[in-house]
């Protein structure tokens, strides 16, 4: 299953970016993460999940 990031719910924090930098970064703006790996299957993933304040990682 793929990673998204539901861009209306990302507060920009870089919780994600910090925790995974290998699959979330943020865009040009520096204002919302992206999913560069939606792929990815690093346990970093669910780490991030659990720790986005407004729960806008699924996968």
């Amino acid at each position: 299953m793929a990673i998204v990031i539901d861009h209306d719910e990302c507060i920009g924090c870089e919780s994600c970016v910090e925790i995974c930098p290998e699959v979330f970064e943020m865009d040009a703006d520096g204002e919302k993460a992206t999913v560069i790996a939606p792929d990815s299957t690093l346990a970093c993933v669910d780490e991030a999940i659990e720790t986005c304040p407004n729960e806008a990682i699924s996968k």
